[in-house]
C-alpha cells in the first residue's frame, strides 16, 4: 500500500523553525510491536483509512519502527516549571513525526508517545508502560466526548519489551494526536537559552498556526491575550466537570487551549475541592480549587517569555498591557465557569442570586461528601428524593431555594430537562472502573477497557446501559493516587 492509499498526508513545518529549537530524530526500532487498540472514528476524520489500522504498515509507524512518506521525525525542547521550580525539559520519550492535514483542511501533530530516548531524556529509558498509555487513551477520549478540548489517542501498541518501572512492565507506544504541542514551557525555553530571533520566530510561528487573524503591531499581546482566553475557557471546563489535571506545570499547558500531557489527572467522586490525586503533591498545589489560580500563574510566566518581544514600547506601556490581559483571563474564567454552572442547573438567564446559590450547593456538596457527577444526575431528572441527602434538612433548604429560582426561568419543564441532559454527564471515567480496566488489560484481556470506552463515547446519552457505570466506587475503597510514570 502506497503513502496516498493509507491516506497519510504528512508534513512537518515546525522543522523550518531555527534548528535550536528541536532535535531531528530517527527510529528507535522495538522488536515485535502489537497492536493493543486503535480508533478508527479518528482515523477517519484525520483522512486515514480506519480499515488499514490494524496493517503491518501502520503497525510500524505506530511502533516508530518506520515513517511515512512526508514525515520530519524530531523532539521538541521545551523548559518549564515544574511544581514552581524551573527547570530544562523537552521530549524526554516523544518523538513528533510530522502533522497530518486532514480532508477538511485543518493540521494536527501526530506525536508517538514512548517512542525511546531523545537528546532531553536526561536519565529515562524514553518508553513507557502499558497502562499508563492505555490510561491517557481512556480519559483522554472521555474528555472529548464531553466536550472539553484535549489530545486525542489514535492507537496503543505493545512494544514486546519488558522496561523497569516499579515493577517490570510491558513497554507501549501512544501515538497522540494534538491541534499543536507548542507550550508554555517552548517559550521559556526560547527566551531563556536561545536568541530574541528564535522566540520571536517561534511567536510568529504559532500566531500562523493557532491564530491566524492576528496581526499588526499588538500581535505578541493578542497572542497572550488570546491564549489566556483559551485557557480561561479550558480551565472552566474542567472545574465544570469535576476534572484535575494533577500536573499543571508551564511544560504542560499548551498554548491551543487543548488538555496534553495526561499523568496523575483523574475525576472527581465525591466533592472535594482540595482533591489532588498525584502521589507527589504533598503540598497541594495542584488541587482542584487551584487549578483556576494556577493557569493565571502559568500564563505570567508566558507574559515574561514574551516581554522581550515588545522592546519596540515603553516597558511601563507593555506590562500595563500584558496585566490587563492576564486579569481578563481571571474574570473570564470565572465568567465561564459561573455561566457552566448556571447551565449545570437549568438556568437560561443570569440573576445576581446566581453565584450564592451555586456556592451554597457546592458547599453543602464539599461538607455532606456529595458524589459530584450522580448530585447534578438527580437535579437533571429531579429524583432528588433518590440522593442519599434527600432528608437532609440542609439540602431540601436548598434544593426549595433552588426550585423558586428555577421557576423564575418561565421555561417548560422539557426545555429544562433537556439543557441539563447536555451539560450533566450521566459517566465520566470513574477511577475505579479505568483501573479495572487497566488490570484486565495486563492480563491481556482488552475487552473491560472497550466495554468501557463504548458507555463513555457517548456520555450525554443517559441510557440504560450506562446506569451501572455510574456507581461511585465502594466506601471501602481507599483513597484515589495515581503516579507520574506516564
Amino acid at each position: 500500500m502506497n503513502h496516498t492509499e493509507s491516506g497519510w498526508k504528512l508534513r512537518n513545518s515546525y522543522a523550518g523553525l531555527p534548528k535550536t529549537l528541536y532535535a531531528p530524530m530517527e527510529a528507535n526500532l522495538v522488536p515485535s510491536p502489537e497492536l493493543v487498540i486503535a480508533n478508527q472514528a479518528l482515523a477517519k476524520s484525520l483522512g486515514l483509512d480506519p480499515e488499514q489500522l490494524d496493517s503491518p504498515e501502520f503497525l510500524q509507524i505506530f511502533a516508530g519502527n518506520h515513517f511515512p512518506e512526508g514525515s520530519f521525525p524530531l523532539a521538541q525542547a521545551y523548559a518549564g516549571h515544574q511544581f514552581g521550580q524551573f527547570t530544562m525539559l523537552g521530549d524526554g520519550r516523544a518523538i513528533l513525526i510530522g502533522e497530518q492535514q486532514t480532508p477538511d483542511g485543518r493540521i494536527f501533530d501526530i506525536q508517538l508517545k514512548g517512542a525511546g530516548i531523545t537528546p532531553f531524556s536526561r536519565s529515562g529509558d524514553g518508553r513507557a508502560a502499558l497502562g499508563p498509555m492505555l490510561r491517557e487513551y481512556i480519559i483522554s477520549e472521555s474528555m472529548h466526548a464531553i466536550g472539553i478540548p484535549t489530545s486525542r489517542s489514535l492507537a496503543v501498541v505493545l512494544t514486546g519489551e519488558k522496561i523497569q518501572r516499579y515493577s517490570a512492565e510491558p513497554g507501549a507506544i501512544l501515538t497522540r494526536v494534538a491541534s499543536s504541542h507548542i507550550r508554555v514551557g517552548s517559550f521559556q525555553f526560547a527566551a531563556k537559552y536561545r536568541s530574541t530571533e528564535d522566540l520571536k520566530a517561534l511567536a510568529d510561528y504559532t500566531i500562523e498556526r493557532h491564530f491566524p487573524e492576528i496581526s499588526g503591531p499588538d500581535r505578541y499581546i493578542d497572542l497572550f491575550r488570546q491564549t489566556a482566553q483559551r485557557q480561561a475557557s479550558l480551565i472552566a471546563k474542567w472545574q465544570l466537570a469535576g476534572f484535575v489535571h494533577g500536573v499543571m506545570n508551564t511544560d504542560n499547558m499548551a498554548i491551543s487551549g487543548e488538555t496534553i500531557d495526561y499523568g496523575p489527572c483523574a475525576f472527581l467522586d465525591r466533592y472535594d475541592e482540595s482533591a489532588v490525586f498525584s502521589s507527589i503533591d504533598a503540598g497541594g498545589r495542584y488541587a482542584y480549587r487551584n487549578q483556576p489560580l494556577v493557569g493565571g500563574w502559568n500564563l505570567a510566566r508566558f507574559a515574561e517569555s514574551l516581554f522581550p518581544l515588545l522592546d519596540d514600547r515603553p516597558e511601563e506601556q507593555a506590562l500595563s498591557s500584558l496585566q490587563a490581559a492576564l486579569e481578563e483571563y481571571v474574570s473570564l474564567q470565572k465568567q465561564l465557569f459561573l455561566a457552566g454552572m448556571r447551565e449545570k442547573l437549568g438556568l437560561f438567564t443570569e440573576m445576581p442570586e446566581d453565584e450564592q446559590l451555586i456556592d451554597a450547593l457546592l458547599e453543602l456538596m464539599q461538607e455532606k461528601q456529595m458524589d459530584y457527577t450522580n448530585t447534578f444526575r438527580s437535579l437533571t431528572f429531579d429524583i432528588v428524593e433518590e440522593h442519599p441527602l434527600a432528608e437532609d434538612t440542609a439540602f431540601k433548604t436548598w434544593y426549595s431555594r433552588y426550585k423558586t429560582r428555577q421557576q423564575l426561568e418561565n421555561r417548560s419543564a422539557q426545555d429544562v430537562m433537556e439543557l441539563m441532559k447536555s451539560r450533566n454527564p450521566a459517566v465520566i471515567p470513574r477511577n475505579h472502573r479505568v483501573e479495572a480496566a487497566l488490570e484486565a488489560a495486563a492480563q491481556g484481556d482488552y475487552q473491560v477497557m472497550e466495554n468501557l470506552l463504548a458507555i463513555l463515547r457517548n456520555p450525554f446519552a443517559h441510557s440504560e446501559a450506562q446506569q451501572p457505570y455510574t456507581a461511585p466506587p465502594p466506601p471501602s475503597t481507599p483513597p484515589y493516587q495515581t503516579y507520574c510514570g506516564t
